[in-house]
C-alpha cells in the first residue's frame, strides 16, 4: 500500500466532502474520486458510502482512518529521524514540559553521560500535552512526562509516583482544612482511581485557559479562576503567598514516565532510558 492514496483517503474521511478534499490536496476532484475508487478496490472493501449529497465512512473506513494516520505519522517521523541522525551533531533530543520532571531531570542526564552510548542531550522544554506529539513526529527520542498521556505507538517505563495536591486560591473555603477528598473539590468528571477522568479535566482546563506554562496556572489559581491538581513535587518548588496546597487523599497518584517511540532502535535511546530506570531503583 503506498502512502499517496492513503493521504487522499484521510483528507475526504476528515472533511467528508470530495470538493474540499480535493481543494486541501491541490488536486480536482475526479483524479481523488478514482485514488479512493482503486484504494477500495485494491483492499477489497468499501471505504465510504456517497449519495449525491453526502459522504460517510463505514465500519472498514473508520478503521482505515485510525490506521492511516498512523501510518503517516510514522512515515513522516521516520525522514525525521533520520534527518537528525545524519546531523555531523548528532544530538538526542529529549522532550520535557519545563518543571515537569520531578526535580530529576538533572540526576537521569548525569548517570546517561556515562553510559558509552551516550550522546549529547537536546532538551526540548514543551507545553502541556506536546511532547507525545513531538514523539510521534520525530522531533523527539524520548519524553518525560506525566500520566494520563496516549500510548500508542509509545513504549514507556514509570520512574517516579508521587502523591496529587490540590492547588486553591487561598480565600478559597477549602484551604482552612489540612487534608481533602476529590467529593470535596467536585472537579468535574473526576473520580477516585479514574486516571482517564482526571486526563480529561486536566486537558480541558489547559484547553479553556489556554496555559503554556505552570506560572499562568498559578496566577489563574490566584485569582480565584481555576482549582486544579498538580503533582506535589510541582508545588514543593513553587510557593506562591495566594495560592494554597492541600493534600487529597483519594487523588490518583502522579506517575512520571519516559516514553519513546516503539519502533525506535536508537542505543543512545535505550541507554537514556537505563539511566531514567536506574534513578527510580
Amino acid at each position: 500500500m503506498e502512502s499517496r492514496p492513503l493521504r487522499y483517503f484521510v483528507a475526504v474521511a476528515e472533511e467528508l466532502n470530495f470538493a474540499r478534499a480535493a481543494e486541501r490536496l491541490g488536486i480536482s476532484a475526479p483524479p481523488l474520486s478514482r485514488a479512493i475508487r482503486k484504494l477500495e478496490a485494491d483492499l477489497g472493501v468499501t471505504l465510504l458510502e456517497r449519495t449525491t449529497h453526502s459522504v460517510a465512512l463505514t465500519p472498514a473506513g473508520r478503521v482505515l482512518l485510525t490506521e492511516a494516520r498512523s501510518a503517516l505519522e510514522a512515515l513522516h517521523a521516520a525522514g525525521r529521524r533520520a534527518q537528525r541522525a545524519s546531523s555531523p551533531d548528532a544530538k538526542l533530543a529529549l522532550a520535557v514540559k519545563a518543571d515537569g520532571d520531578a526535580g530529576l531531570l538533572e540526576t537521569v542526564l548525569a548517570r546517561f553521560a556515562t553510559d558509552p552510548a551516550a550522546l549529547p542531550v537536546s532538551v526540548r522544554l514543551s507545553g502541556w500535552g506536546e511532547m507525545v506529539r513531538l514523539l510521534r513526529q520525530g522531533e523527539a527520542d524520548a519524553a518525560l512526562l506525566y500520566d494520563p498521556f496516549d500510548r500508542t505507538g509509545l513504549d514507556a517505563e514509570p520512574i517516579f509516583v508521587e502523591p496529587r495536591t490540590a492547588v486553591l486560591p487561598v480565600a478559597h473555603p477549602l484551604a482552612a482544612r489540612d487534608r481533602l477528598t476529590l467529593a470535596d473539590l467536585a472537579l468535574p468528571g473526576v473520580e477516585p482511581g479514574d486516571l482517564a477522568g482526571l486526563g480529561r479535566f486536566l486537558d480541558s482546563t489547559v484547553e479553556q485557559h489556554g496555559f503554556i506554562d505552570l506560572a499562568q496556572l498559578l496566577a489563574r489559581v490566584e485569582l480565584g479562576d481555576l482549582v486544579t491538581l498538580l503533582p506535589e513535587s510541582v508545588t514543593f518548588r513553587y510557593p506562591r503567598p495566594g495560592v494554597a496546597y492541600r493534600p487529597v487523599l483519594d487523588a490518583p497518584p502522579a506517575t512520571l514516565w519516559i516514553a519513546w517511540p516503539q519502533q525506535s532502535c536508537s542505543m543512545a535511546t535505550a541507554a537514556l532510558v537505563r539511566a531514567a530506570t536506574s534513578v527510580r531503583a
